[in-house]
């Protein structure tokens, strides 16, 4: 079997490029954690840390910068909405953290992986350079990471 070519991301998504890759790392710690038997709690500890200094943010320059080139209507936009919106409410659910922690593993990187493979790669052949350079503009508004300090996958 023919392993595919890597992506050749524009230079302007390479920082949301690379907050996938911390988005795919965070769902790799979650099984981790399930597999370990760690506590919900402290799984859902780092779930809202991770929320709040990661997601939130990605999603809003995503949604402000990026998916603007498509627009609303387009059905990529459309999907790729429904699963922020989809993520958010697995992040939010305090009710039931178990169960919400392990279908957003799961709908974390298959949410990534089609952006990645799908949405940024159209965005990429149809944005007009305004288009490009407004989105270059974000890699001012993306701080440096935090570490988080209780590394349960590692126990």
């Amino acid at each position: 079997m023919e392993k595919p070519k890597p992506i050749k991301r524009h230079e302007a998504l390479q920082p949301l490029s690379r907050q996938h890759h911390f988005g795919l790392l965070f769902s790799w710690k979650i099984r981790k954690g399930f597999a370990k038997e760690v506590s919900i709690s402290r799984m859902k500890a780092y779930a809202d840390w991770f929320f709040e200094k990661e997601i939130q943010p990605h999603f809003k320059l995503e949604e402000e910068f990026v998916f603007p080139v498509l627009g609303n209507d387009d059905p990529l936009i459309e999907r790729a909405l429904k699963e922020h919106r989809e993520i958010k409410e697995l992040f939010e659910d305090a009710e039931e953290p178990s169960k919400s922690l392990q279908i957003l593993e799961e709908k974390l990187t298959d949410h990534i992986r089609f952006e990645e493979r799908t949405l940024f790669n159209r965005i990429q052949e149809v944005a007009s350079k305004s288009e490009i350079e407004k989105i270059d503009e974000i890699h001012l508004q993306i701080s440096t990471r935090e570490e988080y300090t209780d590394a349960f996958w590692e126990n």
